[in-house]
């Protein structure tokens, strides 16, 4: 993967000498070419071309039901007005499904269609006057039968002033000029895998960092030096652990600020990530750099090869993204940006959500990871109805890194896991086999059996046994009362995304200026609403006042509101003063990422 941005006018010769060279081998090797143009973007309609060489009476296109989320949010629904043509002449184009159109022609065609975009954040696609974020898998038709064929991307009709980043694996030829800047991978998975940003945006590289790592910011209220000091620790501590770079250089892409959305979403060799402000950048940005190796090449043999036209179940994303979480705390407290006692509590908020739903008696964490494609559905949301593999994942992470621990005298951990995974299978090509695997892993490295921790607390449903794995570790689990902020109303998306309230608990419901059953939520403290409400709002305290943004019938009225609160059992974890000196070499290897032997009593 490379980055290529034309910074500076001292570049442009350069630029000039590789151009023909450049527009020969895309128009040698992408025998499936792509041009968005940016033009009007105030518009919001990405417009595209597709080019497709060599077609012999008929061909399909189709347009993935999913990417980023496992959710289907059938990507099709947003395209207007496609057409076909060999040359001049307009050919005869059939919808097959939602999805899929068949053509009829011969040699080159052309298809042209435009899908509108204005979603923000790292899971969608945008295009606006200030900016233009570019998932490829969400704006791009593809050849189902033709996908490893090699493709090219113009991004062309840029306004003035903006720049163009791309990121993309086996990326081997980038020009920027006036027309357009072009973009070539070895196939279309690798390209819908390669987010393209366009705006006005800071760039640079991280200092001392090889490979390179470059750095992408559409935003405001950011310092350079301080996401610059958080990144690299977090990328130096994540690649020693994990002996070295998968990749020849990675992109970060981040949109703080108003209007960002929230959250990231990893790629081959980058991430976008948004954040309303630069202080939730360490924590995001660890979770996803993280996954360059967890699930970006150790990945569960369920979800590859990607099948864009339908879902992909699989029982692993609790390894997958929970145990990606464990690993973006340990590298938090590991690099020094978070003290042990933020760790602590960290791992008690995580232990206190979880054991705060009823249905982590009943869901299990492959359970969980299996019915991920129910979370676009609010009802699934309920603690009731479901708990988050990524929540069960990070705590059973740290549960069985204290175990292996435990059990070979702290001489093996669950990084030697991680690492084992990596060279069994990354390097070898090879996806595993769900939790199998990753059983048959710790038990490689801890040269004992896991079968019954796996048996009971990853597809089984009993109840973690807290205390006696943290006291291993030196570590005591204390249950208390606290007060939480809860909103004080429900809420739920409709058929077209809209949240929309159904109940309001207040007492002074019904006002001009206070919440009302049907008001349509748009807004929150004047940004975006956060991706996961029950989260956001226990992070807030009790009785702070939000202000709302809602759409009553045909207006738009301004909403004062005072969150309520709610009484709930929290439970701290804390060192135990009294451990011996077994559990507290394991309490360190878990705060430092080490391995120290621990001798035997005489």
């Amino acid at each position: 993967m490379t980055l290529f941005i034309l910074r500076c006018r001292h570049l442009l010769a350069m630029a000039v000498l590789c151009v023909c060279a450049s527009a020969l081998a895309v128009s040698a090797r992408g025998t499936i070419r792509y041009e968005v143009s940016l033009a009007h973007p105030e518009q919001h309609l990405f417009h595209v071309t597709m080019q497709i060489a060599d077609v012999h009476g008929e061909v399909v296109v189709q347009m993935a039901a999913w990417n980023a989320l496992y959710q289907i949010r059938d990507f099709s629904a947003h395209v207007q007005d496609l057409e076909a043509f060999a040359g001049t002449q307009k050919l005869f184009v059939e919808k097959i499904d939602k999805q899929t159109w068949k053509i009829k022609g011969d040699g080159e065609i052309s298809v042209r269609y435009a899908t509108y975009w204005d979603e923000a954040g790292p899971f969608a696609s945008q295009l606006n006057g200030e900016h233009a974020f570019i998932n490829p898998a969400m704006i791009l038709l593809y050849v189902p039968e033709r996908r490893s064929e090699a493709v090219s991307l113009a991004v062309s009709n840029v306004p003035d002033g903006w720049q163009v980043a791309g990121a993309a694996l086996m990326l081997t030829a980038s020009v920027s000029r006036a027309e357009a800047t072009w973009f070539q991978a070895n196939d279309f998975d690798a390209l819908a895998d390669a987010p393209v940003e366009a705006g006005k945006f800071e760039s640079f590289d991280l200092p001392g960092m090889n490979p390179p790592i470059s750095v992408i910011v559409h935003g405001e209220g950011w310092k350079k030096k301080e996401i610059e000091e958080e990144l690299k620790r977090i990328c130096t501590y994540e690649l020693k652990l994990m002996d070295g770079a998968p990749f020849e250089h990675y992109t970060f892409i981040f949109h703080i600020g108003r209007g960002a959305g929230g959250g990231g979403m990893e790629h081959a060799n980058a991430t976008a990530i948004s954040v309303g402000a630069p202080e939730g950048v360490p924590g995001v940005a660890a979770h996803e750099f993280f996954h360059l190796w967890n699930v970006k090449r150790i990945r569960p043999a369920t979800l590859y090869p990607v099948d864009y036209t339908k879902e992909q179940f699989t029982r692993a994303l609790w390894f997958a993204e929970g145990v990606t979480s464990t690993y973006g705390s340990y590298t938090l407290v590991r690099s020094g940006l978070w003290s042990k006692e933020q760790f602590y509590l960290d791992l008690s908020e995580q232990i206190s959500e979880l054991e705060s739903r009823p249905a982590n008696r009943w869901q299990s964490a492959e359970q969980s990871s299996l019915d991920a494609w129910l979370e676009k559905y609010p009802l699934y949301n309920r603690p009731q109805d479901s708990v988050s593999y990524y929540t069960k994942g990070q705590v059973l992470g740290v549960l069985l890194d204290i175990l292996i621990r435990d059990k070979t005298g702290n001489q093996r951990s669950l990084d030697d896991v991680l690492r084992t995974l990596n060279v069994d299978f990354a390097k070898q090509g090879k996806a595993y086999r769900d939790s199998l695997d990753v059983r048959l892993t710790a038990e490689k490295v801890a040269g004992t059996s896991f079968e019954d921790f796996f048996h009971k607390y990853v597809s089984g449903t009993e109840a973690f046994p807290y205390e006696q794995i943290l006291a291993s570790a030196g570590l005591e689990l204390k249950a208390t009362e606290r007060k939480r902020a809860i909103f004080g109303f429900a809420a739920e998306r409709d058929a077209s995304g809209a949240l929309v309230v159904r109940s309001v608990d207040s007492d002074n419901a019904g006002g001009e200026g206070t919440l009302r059953p049907d008001d349509i939520i748009l807004t929150l403290n004047g940004g975006d609403l956060p991706r996961n409400l029950v989260r956001w709002v226990r992070g807030q305290k009790p009785g702070t006042i939000v202000k709302l943004e809602v759409r009553r019938e045909d207006k738009t009225v301004t909403v004062q509101w005072r969150l309520g609160e709610v009484s709930d059992k929290f439970y701290v974890v804390s060192e135990d003063s009294h451990a011996g000196e077994k559990e507290r070499r394991i309490r360190e290897g878990l705060l430092r990422g080490v391995t120290q032997p621990v001798t035997a009593p005489k």
